[in-house]
């Protein structure tokens, strides 16, 4: 298996994670990762922790875990983030990360998680490295 993986790039990867989901799992993730794309055209898409997709600009924004019930997507500096039409759902206790569990047939809030990525990337350019 490890062979397979390192000849293919990380978007390529997700790819595949989204296709062997084959269910409203991987739907639910291929949306995310639209969506992500369309808030930060120049995200990067990186694949770490052994089949973990993570969305990256300037530093890492957010990660997309699938569960049996939920997609979590998950803001690596979301305690620092506005979040006005209060998305995050899960990880409220710690001091850094906050999370956004999807459940099946859940409507998803386009704008409110485009604002999210937007402001996680400039959180990231603040802190930049210079």
């Amino acid at each position: 298996m490890t062979g397979s993986q390192e000849s293919k790039s990380p978007s390529e990867l997700i790819d595949g994670r989204i296709t062997e989901l084959g269910d409203w799992r991987g739907e639910m993730l291929a949306r995310l990762r639209a969506l992500i794309h369309q808030a930060d055209p120049d995200v990067v898409e990186t694949w770490k922790w052994r089949g973990v997709p993570v969305w990256e600009h300037d530093g890492m924004i957010c990660t997309g875990e699938t569960y049996k019930s939920v997609v979590k997507l998950t803001f690596a500096k979301g305690a620092a983030l506005p979040d006005p039409a209060k998305l995050f759902n899960s990880s409220l206790e710690g001091n850094t990360r906050r999370a956004i569990d999807f459940q099946k047939g859940e409507e998803v809030n386009e704008d409110a998680l485009k604002a999210l990525v937007r402001a996680a990337v400039a959180l990231n350019k603040s802190k930049g490295r210079r």
